[in-house]
């Protein structure tokens, strides 16, 4: 991943918050890629392919091999061109609680945000409980820092970012205000997006938010 001859592919999906972190870490590596959006209810021949086991997006084709999973896509970048931008801190304890950390969003953040917009009742206050609780984790890992990676952008910041393009969803759907609730993590977002390789690889919230009404119109949970 040297450029010249190198063939870099990114099979995606526009909303996908997890596509979003590696157009996001592509961007600042200064990687010249392949954006390739994937019907995910007819899926490519390449997805099906490269992702034979999840069959799922984001997939990284670099010269016909495949890189499968978002977190790993960013490792794998990282250690192509490690003194491009690196993602991940030099410490070796750092970025153990970088990929933690990570780590840890990927398993609670997307299923409790899903539950935020796709249920109601008890089980939609539990999830913003839930929600909530996972968002002054991350508050605590921040600190008192501009961002996770100190003074710039890191590999939590990249991982992490890409889901605030569905908070807008989140509050509507949920009829709360993540401002009042977690003030230190949406000052943390409006700081990443005034750096313009985060606004231009994050799609437009509201714009996430008319594709989950009719995501919600297509699974009948109107």
């Amino acid at each position: 991943m040297t450029g010249g001859e190198e063939e870099v592919i990114l099979l995606d999906f526009w909303a996908s918050m997890l596509g979003m972190r590696c157009r996001l870490g592509l961007t600042l590596k200064g990687i010249n890629y392949e954006y390739r959006e994937e019907d995910l209810r007819n899926k490519s021949p390449l997805l099906l392919q490269m992702n034979p086991i999840h069959k799922k997006i984001p997939v990284l084709v670099h010269n016909g091999r495949p890189v499968c999973e978002s977190l790993i896509i960013l490792h794998y970048i990282d250690e192509c061109l490690p003194d491009t931008y690196p993602l991940l801190p030099s410490d070796p304890y750092e970025r153990s609680q970088s990929r933690f950390c990570a780590d840890f969003v990927d398993k609670k953040f997307y299923e409790t945000g899903r539950k935020v917009w796709s249920t109601k009742g008890e089980e939609q206050e539990s999830a913003k409980r839930d929600l909530m609780e996972i968002i002054k984790l991350l508050e605590v890992q921040l600190g008192d820092k501009p961002f996770f990676g100190g003074e710039r952008l890191g590999f939590l910041d990249v991982a992490v970012v890409p889901f605030s393009t569905w908070f807008y969803s989140y509050q509507k759907l949920g009829n709360f205000s993540m401002e009042g609730e977690c003030p230190k993590l949406m000052a943390w977002v409006n700081r990443c997006l005034e750096i313009e390789s985060v606004s231009k690889s994050l799609v437009d919230p509201h714009k996430v938010y008319a594709f989950v009404l009719q995501l919600k119109k297509a699974l009948g949970l109107e």
